[in-house]
């Protein structure tokens, strides 16, 4: 669904007005339960570097961010995206929320993650996100299931065309045109094995700007829900000839660390990380070579070249990739 109104005959007529030499800056943050709220201003003139752009703030208690007593939640801009609900020189400025003494909100997770990105940037970490997702009816049914009952075994919906095997491909098709004109990384889309499901990958991205391009996407796509984020990462030294000795090495220290990282990996997973339907058990660490049931993937032609990437399994599609890139540079880049 679109987070403004559709353009039908009503609206079109006034979104096609000239507006002078104004622009509509619309702020957009993730709010205390990990959705997304957004408030427009207007700004003077075109914006050509994020620096024009002043702080705002809203109230938190309204947004589970801040008590009533003190509700005053400040959001600083961190990216600028063009806007393809308005079109123009309109923009989607993605913001971080900070308190009202200068700390970072307790939903800023951004803030912490950027610091870490920074530690590491000569190491180039480099991340592509696949964000599965599940289209729902306005009953809460999946969105073209027979009423009251189940579509065919799975086989035909994965990747699938044509009638009865993929649903709603128009509203999946306006999402990718609109990530591509707001300048979010999409690279690809599919449908996937459970009917009214899909998937859009947003990468490769470089550090913090990973995190800032899906919340984007997800932003332009709406509500959401789904399955899994399989997380691909790799840095400098595994992207070159050799590099799979650090692609292990990496993989060693993940395997150290896997509580601390499904903490972070999403609500819910146990119901999703079962050891069935191409995962891994929630409650162990595994690795292999084009193993989907393993909590860590290794691509065939990877491990035949000895360089590449990784791919991580566990992810669930809720959540925060400011927390799972955070985590993943530092198991692999910070500690011994």
């Amino acid at each position: 669904m679109s987070t403004f109104p559709y353009r039908n005959d009503l609206l079109a007529p006034f979104l096609a007005l000239p507006q002078g030499d104004k622009v509509q800056a619309e702020y957009v943050w993730i709010d205390g339960d990990g959705g997304l709220r957004s408030k427009t201003t207007t700004v003077s003139k075109k914006v050509t570097d994020i620096g024009q752009l002043r702080t705002w703030d809203f109230d938190g208690s309204s947004t589970n961010q801040a008590p009533g007593h003190d509700s005053d939640v400040y959001l600083r801009p961190a990216a600028i995206f063009k806007d393809p609900f308005r079109g123009g020189d309109n923009i989607l400025v993605l913001a971080e929320t900070y308190n009202n003494d200068g700390t970072p909100n307790r939903t800023n997770y951004r803030h912490h993650a950027k610091k870490v990105m920074d530690q590491v940037k000569d190491q180039e970490p480099w991340f592509g996100l696949e964000q599965e997702y599940t289209l729902f009816d306005a009953d809460g049914t999946p969105f073209g299931w027979p009423k009251g009952g189940f579509p065919g075994p799975q086989g035909p919906y994965y990747c699938g065309a044509g009638t009865g095997k993929v649903f709603a491909r128009d509203l999946i098709e306006a999402h990718y045109r609109a990530c591509l004109y707001s300048g979010v990384n999409i690279s690809g889309i599919n449908a996937e094995v459970m009917p009214a499901q899909w998937e859009f990958q947003v990468g490769p991205c470089e550090g913090i700007s990973m995190g800032d391009h899906l919340w984007m996407a997800r932003y332009l796509l709406g509500d959401w829900n789904g399955a899994g984020c399989h997380t691909n990462y790799s840095t400098k030294s595994m992207r070159e000839p050799g590099g799979m000795k650090y692609i292990e090495a990496a993989i060693e220290k993940l395997s150290k660390r896997h509580d601390e990282h499904i903490a972070v990996y999403g609500e819910d997973n146990d119901l999703r990380l079962t050891g069935r339907h191409e995962t891994g058990h929630i409650g162990s660490f595994s690795s292999g070579v084009a193993n989907r049931g393993a909590s860590i993937r290794v691509p065939r032609h990877v491990a035949a070249q000895g360089y590449g990437y990784m791919e991580d399994r566990r992810p669930a599609s809720n959540i925060d990739p400011y927390r799972v890139t955070g985590i993943m540079v530092e198991t692999t880049l910070l500690t011994q």
